[in-house]
């Protein structure tokens, strides 16, 4: 009798942390109240002086953070369930995701050497509003910016297009994530656009950790922790 083989991991892993359709569609309508709506709203109200940077940021976030928590409940809590059975797997999942960003971070420093100098816009514009109104920016920034944008741009368009196609979900997810960051600055100047490069690295790990893990917890929390180590080391630059 032969002896028994182990049994070869299989990769991908089966992805089961999904939206429901219903789920879906609710945050998938969602994206164009974010990008557009909301942000015309806003900019209407800070030109007539109605509201502060800061104010105006932090009511921008909450909105969504609650509309996603609101529709979305029962995955959260799914989802947070898969954290609890495997935390070790959602620690290492972050470390090595962190680790692989700060890699590309550095190789896109050295490419951005040989680019036309330019500030990003986007931290430009967190920094203006963080000198305005320093702890309301940071709570927004740390605590609900990831959760909106990981139930966006993950569970929504790279949980939505996975059940298709995995590497079309990759790109679309990474591309859409890195948009939202960067259009608005370069429709004004094309420059800017260079700074998709920036977004792009981070918006693969940030499904990468979220698709090994089967929890959308685990890119919440990495996305909470490159936002905050990001924001101190923009503080200390400044």
């Amino acid at each position: 009798m032969e002896p028994t083989r182990p049994v070869p991991s299989v990769w991908p892993r089966p992805f089961t942390s999904r939206l429901t359709r219903r789920e879906a569609l609710a945050v998938l309508l969602y994206l164009p109240v974010h990008l557009v709506v909301l942000q015309l709203v806003f900019a209407f109200l800070l030109n007539r002086g109605t509201l502060d940077t800061g104010t105006a940021n932090l009511l921008y976030y909450l909105i969504g953070f609650v509309y996603m928590v609101a529709v979305g409940f029962r995955f959260l809590r799914q989802d947070f369930d898969a954290l609890i059975d495997a935390p070790f797997s959602c620690i290492r999942e972050i470390a090595r995701g962190y680790l692989a960003m700060m890699c590309f971070n550095l190789l896109l420093g050295l490419l951005f050497t040989l680019l036309p100098e330019a500030d990003n816009p986007n931290n430009a514009s967190i920094m203006d509003a963080v000198e305005q109104d320093g702890r309301v920016m940071k709570a927004a920034i740390v605590y609900l910016t990831p959760v909106v944008e990981e139930m966006l741009f993950r569970a929504g368009i790279f949980g939505t297009i996975r059940r298709k196609n995995r590497t079309a979900a990759y790109l679309v997810s990474a591309l859409c994530f890195s948009l939202y960051h960067v259009a608005v600055y370069a429709v004004l100047n094309p420059l800017y656009w260079m700074f998709l490069l920036q977004y792009l690295p981070v918006s693969l790990l940030l499904a990468r950790c979220y698709e090994r893990t089967n929890s959308i917890w685990c890119s919440i929390f990495f996305h909470m922790l490159v936002n905050g180590i990001s924001l101190s080391a923009l503080n200390a630059a400044a």
